[in-house]
């Protein structure tokens, strides 16, 4: 079980390290934004949860889950990159 545990947490390190890339993505993308529409960007965000669904049935994971987990997180970096482009403007 030790050996299990030791291998969940690596995986759960690489995930969150997988996260703070993304939001350095994020983060350069905003200096491309142009409104507070284009930051919420809400087709986008629509197609991408759609997407990230599809994902992970194909992982055989509850999409419904999983669009939880992107929606908050995505969530927070829309509001991590609106204050950053509000601050830029």
């Amino acid at each position: 079980m030790t050996d299990i545990r030791r291998e969940i947490d690596t995986i759960d390190q690489q995930i969150i390290s997988l996260i703070g890339k993304r939001y350095q993505y994020v983060q350069a993308a905003s200096k491309f934004k142009t409104s507070e529409t284009s930051v919420k960007a809400p087709e986008r965000f629509a197609a991408m949860l759609l997407e990230r669904r599809k994902w992970a049935e194909m992982q055989s994971l509850d999409p419904d889950v999983i669009e939880k987990i992107y929606t908050e997180l995505v969530h927070y970096f829309i509001a991590e990159e609106l204050k950053h482009w509000k601050s830029q403007a």
